[in-house]
């Protein structure tokens, strides 16, 4: 009667360790664990403040390893302090395809693959590195001594702005602020500042009382503007109605013109005609012409033998003779 509580129990701790072997297996597969990894380090410029051992590295937003340890390198030579930080990436986590050498070779980083610091929380004010691609970037490799491969990493835009404000200068800033605020303070402390509220009242005025003149001008001279439109739309509308009679009558005294420009033509060609060398007029002008002059001669015969012998008008042609 024993044996059978022996059996009983041997049987449940056989089956209580099977049970157990087959939950450490799936929980292993699950977990990843037997899994290849791989190891990589990247370099950070700035401080590496919440970003613990254990934290994500994610690609895309897909946690794909973790943080295994940061170490902090100080140069005594250029008193630079160098960040790195080694971490684990886990195959089981992502499938590769292409004929790539390794999901994170050279390949991938001239492609742009690059490491960022993230905040896990604003709460807690933990990080965790972001992998990404960032063709546009520069690959700046740090001279370490670590046999796992680096990738390159690149400050957030909050980094970038947290070292353009330590890079400023905010005293000289700060002075040229005060020597503003004391030039606009000069500036309004003078007579022609202080006098500037005056000056445009007073231009306000004026453009009060100018519009106050256009309206005025403009109620006085709207009507006689209508009546001059009107007078101009009914001359308008006469010079429609009369610019075809008009027209008609200009061509007709055109034509009018013509026939007489035509007669003044003929009559010029009979004038040419009177007074050309060969024609009958010209020669009974000459002939009186000569006639004229003969008898000229005569009367100055005449003249003089009067003027020698004035008694020959008594005595007559006979006494002359004897």
């Amino acid at each position: 009667m024993n044996e059978k509580p022996n059996t009983v129990a041997i049987g449940a701790f056989i089956v209580g360790a099977a049970l157990i072997a087959i939950s450490t297996v799936l929980f292993i597969s699950g977990s990843g664990w037997g899994g290849e990894k791989n190891k990589v380090v990247m370099v950070f410029e700035g401080s590496v403040k919440g970003l613990t051992v254990g934290a994500p590295v994610a690609l895309r937003g897909v946690q794909i390893g973790q943080v295994t340890d940061i170490h902090l390198l100080f140069d005594t030579d250029t008193i630079d302090i160098t960040m790195t930080v080694e971490a684990e990436i886990d195959d089981n986590k992502f499938e590769t395809r292409g004929d790539a050498e390794g999901y994170l070779g050279d390949e991938m980083i001239a492609r742009g693959l690059r490491a960022q610091l993230n905040s896990q929380s604003i709460l807690t004010g933990l990080l965790y590195i972001q992998l990404d691609f960032h063709p546009n970037t520069p690959v700046k490799l740090a001279e370490i001594d670590s046999p796992y491969s680096q990738i390159p990493t690149i400050p957030t835009d909050l980094q970038r702005i947290a070292r353009q404000l330590e890079s400023m200068d905010f005293a000289a800033i700060a002075e040229d602020i005060q020597t503003i605020a004391d030039s606009l303070g000069t500036f309004v402390s003078t007579k022609e500042f202080q006098q500037l509220p005056q000056d445009l009242h007073d231009t306000l005025s004026s453009f009060e009382a100018l519009s106050e003149q256009l309206k005025t001008q403009l109620a006085s001279s709207g009507p006689k503007l209508d009546a001059l439109l009107d007078e101009t739309s009914e001359t308008m509308s006469t010079l429609d109605s009369e610019i075809p009679k008009i027209s008609a009558s200009a061509i007709q005294t055109l034509k009018i013109l013509d026939t007489a420009m035509a007669a003044f033509e003929e009559t010029m060609i009979e004038i040419d005609a009177l007074v050309s060398d060969d024609s009958a007029t010209t020669y009974a002008l000459n002939k009186a012409l000569k006639e004229i002059s003969m008898a000229a001669r005569e009367l100055q015969l005449l003249a003089k033998t009067l003027e020698e012998h004035p008694e020959a008008l008594i005595r007559g042609k006979s006494e002359d003779k004897e």
